[in-house]
């Protein structure tokens, strides 16, 4: 984030912006510390606040959850914090300094919590923002997982018919080799690739999911998947939910405890993982620094819903954005969990029927010929 020079900064952006250049080069030369879990900054968030609550001071405080953090990655979190807080630091400068396991949106708000004194009541904001996004999380796998298992499950069946049952059909078929049906015939030469050329296949699978990661991981690669999940038909409305799910819920949370909205808007930025939202999010930053205001940001914007364009602008005429964007997200977080539901209860019948159709074919592919040779033998 760049400094502006003109004014004094605030705390939020002094934190936001905290991280020593040394930091910074030692994370970009190594792989990066591991990411602390979700959970494990919830269960750091709930004692901390609950301990600050009880009348503790912060230092004392955070020296107790090092003692009582069983987790040596987080206790080594922890002990830095108090050492950066003991050095004259603030708390938000000491947390920005450890990116893996707080980010932006939690250094902001904790800066905006330093400045006007109400720590804790922020703390607790932070504790149920991440039990959402975790609460999402859980629910996306959930409702995901019996769909993947089917399709993982299909394939490993339609495998071991083709590898272990067909083989022993072809001595028996190869006398009505004429007669035999397509289907039958197909997969049998299917069957005898896969047990005749397995290994060039795992290896031609093997180069082709490296491949495919690496181009993913390439910008051209990011850029592509980032634009098919906001034009596709049937997955671009999702997207776009969750997506102003997470920055709406960061925006309404950062304004309501007074961090500046171009603060907020940066730390929005970091959250959602889609460079072509990102870049929306920037054109917002900018167009809001030169003082045309957010609503006509997001106005501007094809793949925003009216729904929410209409009540950003309202709430920026009325002076309520960081509430309405609150309410605008917690609406799309119930949105995105029964569009999931739906989906998840669509793709199971969907995926039986495939499964079934699956199942006949093969059948009937040997069951077929059998007929054939039991006529020609009677």
């Amino acid at each position: 984030m760049a400094i502006d020079f003109t004014r004094p900064k605030t705390a939020a952006e002094t934190a936001t912006a905290a991280t020593p250049a040394w930091r910074s080069l030692n994370f970009d030369l190594r792989l990066g510390p591991a990411k602390v879990t979700i959970n494990q900054r919830m269960v750091f968030t709930e004692r901390l606040s609950l301990l600050l609550q009880t009348g503790v001071s912060l230092v004392e405080a955070l020296k107790a959850m090092q003692q009582q953090t069983e987790e040596q990655q987080v206790a080594g979190i922890i002990g830095a914090l108090v050492d950066t807080i003991s050095e004259g630091k603030s708390f938000s400068v000491a947390l920005a300094w450890h990116p893996e396991m707080f980010s932006s949106t939690y250094v902001s708000l904790v800066a905006a919590a330093e400045e006007g004194g109400f720590l804790p009541q922020v703390l607790d904001q932070l504790l149920k923002m991440d039990e959402r996004a975790s609460q999402l999380r859980s629910n996306i796998v959930t409702a995901l997982s019996y769909p993947a298992f089917l399709i993982v499950f299909s394939i490993a069946v339609v495998v071991f018919v083709l590898v272990v049952i067909f083989p022993k059909f072809e001595e028996l078929f190869a006398s009505i080799h004429d007669q035999l049906p397509v289907t039958t015939i197909v997969l049998m030469a299917l069957s005898a690739f896969i047990r005749h050329y397995w290994p060039l296949i795992l290896l031609a699978m093997a180069v082709g999911g490296w491949a495919g990661s690496s181009w993913l991981k390439s910008e051209a690669g990011r850029e592509t998947l980032d634009r098919l999940k906001l034009s596709l038909p049937l997955v671009s409305d999702l997207y776009v939910k969750i997506y102003l799910n997470q920055t709406l819920g960061v925006l309404g949370l950062s304004l309501s405890n007074g961090v500046p909205i171009t603060v907020a808007l940066k730390a929005s930025q970091d959250v959602v993982r889609n460079s072509v939202f990102a870049r929306f999010l920037d054109d917002v930053r900018t167009q809001v620094n030169e003082g045309r205001g957010i609503a006509i940001a997001f106005q501007s914007s094809p793949f925003i819903p009216p729904m929410a364009r209409q009540m950003i602008a309202t709430a920026e005429q009325t002076g309520s954005l960081g509430m309405v964007m609150t309410r605008i997200s917690e609406f799309y977080e119930r949105e995105i969990s029964k569009r999931i539901t739906i989906l998840s209860k669509a793709i199971e019948p969907l995926m039986l029927v495939i499964m079934g159709v699956v199942v006949g074919l093969i059948v009937a592919s040997l069951i077929l010929p059998i007929f054939k040779l039991s006529r020609a033998i009677h």
